[in-house]
């Protein structure tokens, strides 16, 4: 009875040995597809006027970037509750809006058109853009990418009540230059979502896709592995090809309490160079790998020099991802 019960006290501790040993040495693809993220929040804001239904509401005071708050005593949570509020009205309506955090109320009056009332207002919920895919779990069919949070038009972080992943185009790359952040120029391509995002934090936005991501799966560093010297990024900014491109992580930040400062790199590739000059934006979340491990995350460029930027521990968005 004591020898079962000593193998089995063995065995347990093995197991609880074990189990921390294979998740830390997790395996999963690496990313760096471009992707076209469409976050919807509980904000609706105005983007444009209609050349002519939307003269009264410019009269009246209203401006691109205002938040809608209320249309008389309805509170705006989307833009279908714009509509419902305007289909209730018997005239003259108030909008309340938020301007820069403070509330204002004006008074317009619908047009009457055959698609209903109207204000004569384009509006937008959320935000749409482009970006990269840092990796994916073919376990579970989850994924990460950005290696950073999308904010709001105040500097907070947006607060989602849904988004979509959808397949993205590249239409033209603006080079970075000192003092000049370059840009991935890209579209949606596609109306069907290739998958949904759940979550969208500091560390980056998480989800899941519908379709599985193909590739060799590597496993997960943990900080203390990453060192500086010789990395390689994984990156799309040509003809919607991925491909490994070479850096050199140059100064590593163990302790830093700065979200998706981690790690300082800089480009040495002169391809990628030639092509972007560095760090664009668009490329946030580009995998980077050291040693057959996955690392991190590109997430930030230095705007006076375009070719150095820095990236997040892996460790740190699997952590945020849950």
């Amino acid at each position: 009875m004591k020898k079962i019960t000593k193998t089995t006290a063995i065995l347990l501790v093995w197991l609880l040995l074990l189990i921390p040993s294979v998740y830390a040495q997790g395996l999963l693809i690496p990313g760096g597809e471009l992707i076209g993220i469409s976050l919807e929040d509980q904000q609706v804001t105005v983007a444009a006027f209609d050349k002519t239904l939307g003269q009264e509401a410019q009269a009246a005071g209203l401006k691109i970037g205002d938040r809608l708050v209320k249309v008389d005593s309805k509170t705006i949570t989307c833009i279908e509750d714009v509509r419902q509020a305007l289909l209730c009205s018997d005239g003259q309506v108030q909008v309340t809006i938020d301007r820069g955090g403070k509330e204002l109320t004006l008074k317009l009056t619908p047009q009457i058109t055959q698609q209903g009332p109207k204000l004569g207002l384009y509006l937008k919920e959320g935000v749409t853009g482009v970006g990269t895919v840092t990796w994916y779990d073919p376990a579970t069919g989850a994924f990460g990418a950005l290696g950073h949070g999308v904010n709001s038009g105040n500097g907070e972080l947006l607060r989602i009540r849904q988004g979509s992943v959808y397949e993205a185009a590249i239409l033209w790359v603006n080079q970075g230059k000192v003092g000049t952040p370059g840009q991935l120029m890209g579209a949606l391509n596609g109306q069907k979502p290739l998958g949904t995002i759940e979550k969208n934090t500091s560390q980056g936005v998480f989800g899941k896709l519908e379709q599985p991501v193909q590739g060799e799966a590597l496993p997960v560093a943990q900080w203390e592995q990453v060192h500086t010297g010789e990395a390689t990024i994984r990156s799309t900014v040509e003809n919607q090809k991925t491909r490994e491109y070479s850096v050199e992580i140059l100064k590593i930040y163990p302790e830093s309490g700065e979200e998706g400062r981690n790690f300082l790199i800089k480009i040495t590739d002169p391809t990628l160079l030639s092509q972007t000059g560095g760090i664009v934006q668009g490329m946030s979340g580009s995998p980077i790998i050291q040693d057959g491990r996955l690392i991190g995350a590109v997430t930030h460029v230095l705007v006076n020099d375009p070719t150095t930027g820095y990236g997040i521990f892996i460790e740190n968005m699997l952590e945020a991802a849950g």
